[in-house]
């Protein structure tokens, strides 16, 4: 089109790997318009990424190749572009919102001076008039006190915060096309409820068009205008939003609009063993300042909670980030330090030194949300999830523990012979079931899952919340589910509490919760997550 802003024309991405070509993207065409909202879905490895990076030029070149097609902006060809050219582009006239904030922003910088260089880069502001717009823009995206954030690193924000970072410095200079790349994967509910409402507004007021790259349908529904299905490498369907929702053609396209974690969690038994016990569960963080480094104050992580996880039960915790979830998750299984009695099959542990837990460890597992972080990239899937086994079972020989391995790989659904590959080699939802075997191994009695399936496809998060339920149901497992996922939340636990600035404001059955909610707080967390009116009483309905 003509008045396009954005026009990608039969583009086609290839990786050399091996001296073979691999095609990634197949002779894709799509338009953006001024002020216009794109969305790109499809599930992992459908080439929706490497699309969008093939915008800037952002490939690994040259293993990258672009073996057809052209990518035009303001009339110029930006494929054919030189790399002065592009850097007038980059950061500029198209930026981009990332995934992972924690890979993408720099550790050793604090929040001020990465926002700042954007700033000066391509701007010329001075120091002054840098910080005036940094703060402006974090107060832009949410972030509570930017004052006090303005000198933090990023390892000191939460996930959600990282990511709201990430926006503010792609917005920094009010560029005519954003490229949002899963932009909300990892933020809570009404964090991204509120993050949609305002780049919404943005691209209102500054008629800035958006490439908004999503494995999610129900915000694609909320932003964009017009939707792109991918799938091996190719647009299968495309169309106004409304139509692809009502009236989707390609069975691709109504597989993603089917695909939500399901199924019933276990039914709750009150008299079911008591395998982890929290009472007036405590984690304050000092702060401290002059030269002395006197304490000034405390930052309440967890302040006063209780919980009980019970054999074959799953405690749902919820809450925005910085709530105090993982926090509490790591307090009780020892891992930081921690005030209040924390007892574990009846015995008391909060006294226990770190060698003394040394023989627990195995009955007390963690899956993390990320999985390609918590695996370690050199170590082969076999000697990842031995690992375990080589502390606690050393007298194991080889064979024993690799064919522990096989069986454990079975359980969740993966393919023994892939046992010698790595990591990177895989895809997401197999990595985190890489992970779940790996916890699995020791045949544990009590598992805190955090968040294990936020960055998830909807259809592998569905996968995944099965592959729990049925590995709790055989072994008689006590989950402690953590998460910002409400849905999947409703599909695994039986109980829940909702957590909020380190102190839960609501706790009962799933039941009562999900359908008769009584603080605000948590009728907010719902509609954010149900896409319903925060009514008082309001319900979520199946």
């Amino acid at each position: 089109m003509s008045e396009a802003l954005l026009s990608i024309r039969d583009l086609s991405v290839a990786f050399a790997q091996g001296g073979e070509q691999t095609l990634a993207v197949d002779r894709v065409s799509f338009d953006i318009a001024p002020g216009e909202t794109v969305a790109l879905v499809g599930e992992s490895g459908s080439g929706k990424s490497v699309t969008a990076l093939s915008v800037l030029k952002l490939l690994p070149y040259p293993a990258a190749s672009h073996p057809s097609g052209q990518i035009l902006y303001g009339g110029r060809d930006l494929l054919a572009g030189d790399e002065r050219e592009l850097r007038r582009v980059r950061g500029n006239e198209i930026t981009m919102i990332f995934q992972e904030p924690m890979t993408s922003l720099n550790p050793l910088h604090t929040i001020e001076k990465q926002i700042g260089e954007v700033l000066k880069l391509h701007r010329g502001m001075g120091d002054a008039q840098a910080r005036a717009r940094t703060l402006e823009l974090l107060a832009q995206v949410g972030i509570q006190e930017p004052e006090r954030r303005l000198q933090a690193f990023p390892h000191q924000l939460s996930g959600g915060q990282r990511q709201r970072v990430m926006i503010a410095m792609a917005l920094a200079n009010e560029p005519k096309l954003l490229i949002a790349d899963e932009p909300t994967t990892a933020l809570d509910v009404t964090v991204q409820a509120q993050i949609l409402a305002l780049l919404a507004r943005l691209r209102r007021e500054n008629d800035m068009s958006m490439l908004f790259i999503t494995h999610d349908l129900g915000i694609v529904r909320k932003v964009a205008d017009r939707v792109c299905v991918m799938t091996g490498g190719r647009i299968v369907e495309s169309g106004p939003t409304e139509t692809i929702f009502s009236r989707p053609q390609h069975a691709y396209t109504r597989h993603l609009l089917a695909a939500e974690p399901k199924g019933e969690p276990p039914r709750p038994d009150p008299n079911a063993e008591k395998v982890m016990e929290g009472e007036r569960i405590k984690v304050w963080f000092p702060i401290k300042k002059g030269l002395l480094r006197r304490t000034v104050d405390h930052v309440k992580g967890v302040d006063g909670v209780d919980v009980t996880v019970r054999a074959g039960q799953t405690l749902g915790v919820v809450g925005e980030s910085g709530s105090g979830k993982t926090t509490l998750g790591l307090a009780l299984s020892r891992m930081i330090a921690s005030q209040g009695e924390i007892r574990f099959a009846g015995a008391r542990i909060d006294d226990r030194s770190f060698r003394q837990m040394r023989p627990l460890r195995r009955q007390m597992q963690i899956v993390f949300q990320d999985p390609y972080g918590s695996l370690s990239p050199r170590m082969s899937v076999a000697e990842i999830i031995q690992e375990g086994l080589r502390i606690h079972e050393p007298r194991l020989s080889a064979e024993e523990r690799d064919r522990m391995v096989v069986d454990v790989l079975e359980e969740v659904g993966l393919d023994p012979a892939a046992r010698f590959r790595y990591p990177h080699e895989f895809s997401g939802g197999q990595r985190q079931r890489i992970a779940i075997a790996r916890a699995m191994i020791l045949k544990p009695r009590f598992v805190m899952l955090d968040e294990p399936t936020s960055a998830l496809d909807m259809s592998v998060q569905a996968q995944v919340v099965d592959l729990l339920r049925d590995l709790q149901r055989r072994h008689d497992l006590a989950y402690l589910f953590i998460s910002h996922d409400l849905k999947v939340v409703r599909a695994l636990a039986n109980e829940v509490i909702v957590m909020r600035a380190g102190k839960v404001v609501e706790a009962g059955t799933a039941e009562q919760i999900f359908h008769s909610p009584k603080t605000d707080y948590t009728k907010a967390l719902i509609a954010a997550a149900f896409d319903i009116e925060a009514v008082p009483g309001g319900v979520v309905s199946e």
